[in-house]
């Protein structure tokens, strides 16, 4: 099965297990990275003037670089990403909203949120077309890749 993992990763610990789940499955790996980065005052949530509270309680966009090629290829999309509110950051609904993802699986992992993974797949079907499977909170790196070898043997 063609599978993606696509990342966003605010302080490096999706990034490691994104790079690290890509190579262990034979998966294409794509940064979602957005055009303005973020620095360590822009996630600092408990400012509520940091600007991923403003963009998350404005409902705003995060404008993304870059685009997958040939997305229509994927059967596994991968979401990676850290848990802000309960849910994913918005760079990374704006990068779903982007590209056509009938036909698809998703999934999403996230590497960090102290209440769990949550509503999170709930909140991300509308930006992917209601294909999202599971979502799972993760540690490590064998979790993630048990994880995703059964989603691409399902």
């Amino acid at each position: 099965m063609k599978t993606l993992v696509a990342y966003f990763s605010a302080e490096g610990a999706t990034e490691k297990l994104a790079k690290e789940l890509a190579d262990r499955i034979g998966a294409d790996l794509f940064v979602i990275e957005p055009e303005r980065p973020y620095t360590a005052e822009d996630i600092s949530y408990m400012n509520p003037m940091a600007r991923c509270n403003r963009e998350k309680f404005g409902n705003k966009d995060v404008p993304v670089i870059g685009r997958v090629e040939n997305f229509e290829d994927y059967e596994l999309v991968l979401l990676g990403f850290p848990i802000w509110y309960r849910a994913a950051p918005n760079v990374v609904n704006t990068f779903c909203k982007e590209y056509d993802w009938r036909g698809k699986k998703t999934a999403a992992f996230a590497t960090s949120g102290g209440d769990g993974i949550g509503k999170t797949m709930e909140k991300l079907q509308p930006y992917t077309c209601g294909t999202v499977v599971d979502a799972k909170l993760v540690r490590t790196a064998d979790e993630l890749v048990d994880w995703a070898k059964k989603l691409q043997d399902a």
